[in-house]
């Protein structure tokens, strides 16, 4: 008697198992629409409160369907440990047809249970399109482009603000010109480049700007007698107009015979031209001493030989008789 009752009890316990899985329902909310237009796929899930289930990202089959976006988990009803949750999915379809969305399926897991269930049909949507009769509409080509009359009153106001921008953009340059008058000064002035530097303030400014830069103190030897020349070439240059910056060392010493040097100057110039072809053509690298001297050289050169301000003779006075 014992042994007949197991099966009974255990095919009980079974089907009491069975049913108390989740509950997987589904449907399509329109289930026929127009071509282009949207539809939502409802998935309902009636579980324990201690069931965990995860609805599905939603995977069409059918490539003529479009995700258009996914809705929040909501819960419609709750009775004692029962709940009954929704997801709505919407889509949008752009081919005529009986598309087949197939069975949507939910992922449960209870303890050591991880299953999958699936609704229990098939879920489809059918796709219509615009039937036209081309024997009552005739189909006719595109309109051309309208061309409408202009009118002032369309442009009215952004005339009368622009306007009004430059009265007030004229006031303020006046206003700006009057206060530059004041301190001796014109509007124009602002516009005009700035006078070149004289040519012995130019090579001052570059020859300190190269005592800063450290090149000889870092072993750039031909990078700094580069400089240096260079210097000294513009110097010569637009002090006395000679083409010093095409010449080699002896034709820049033969032109410099015609103008009126004092003999260090002179000595000093031709020691520091000679300096650096050994350096750029030899590779040559002077002691710390002769960089220093070369520098001083060619500074002083410049101090030398500066154009002098004549100073404005003194106006006599009426002889007395």
């Amino acid at each position: 008697m014992k042994r007949s009752l197991f099966p009974l009890l255990l095919g009980c316990g079974l089907w009491t198992a069975a049913a108390q899985q989740p509950r997987v329902t589904a449907r399509v909310e329109p289930d026929s629409i127009f071509i282009g237009d949207r539809f939502e796929v409802v998935i309902e899930v009636e579980k324990d409160l201690v069931q965990t289930v995860s609805f599905p990202a939603f995977d069409s089959p059918d490539r003529r369907i479009e995700l258009v976006g996914v809705g929040a988990v909501d819960t419609l009803e709750r009775a004692g440990r029962r709940l009954k949750l929704a997801r709505r999915y919407e889509l949008a379809a752009f081919e005529e047809g009986r598309l087949n969305l197939g069975a949507p399926g939910v992922l449960y897991a209870d303890k050591n249970i991880v299953d999958t269930l699936y609704a229990p049909d098939s879920l489809v949507v059918r796709v219509a399109t615009f039937q036209l009769d081309s024997t009552s509409h005739a189909i006719f080509d595109l309109k051309p482009q309208r061309t409408l009359p202009f009118r002032l009153a369309e442009i009215r106001g952004y005339l009368l603000w622009g306007l009004l921008a430059l009265l007030l953009l004229a006031a303020a340059v006046l206003l700006f010109d009057r206060w530059l008058k004041r301190r001796g000064r014109r509007l124009r002035d602002l516009f005009q480049p700035a006078p070149p530097l004289p040519p012995h303030v130019a090579a001052i400014r570059a020859l300190e700007a190269l005592h800063h830069r450290k090149l000889w103190q870092n072993r750039q030897y031909k990078a700094y007698y580069s400089a240096l020349t260079e210097i000294l070439r513009t110097y010569l240059a637009g002090r006395w107009e000679i083409g010093a910056m095409e010449m080699t060392t002896d034709e820049i010493l033969t032109a410099m015979r015609g103008v009126e040097l004092p003999d260090k100057a002179r000595m000093d110039l031709a020691a520091i031209l000679r300096d650096a072809d050994l350096v750029k053509f030899a590779k040559a690298e002077p002691e710390a001493e002769q960089n220093e001297t070369d520098y001083q050289k060619a500074y002083y050169f410049v101090e030398e030989t500066k154009p002098v301000a004549e100073e404005p003779a003194a106006t006599e006075g009426p002889m007395s008789e």
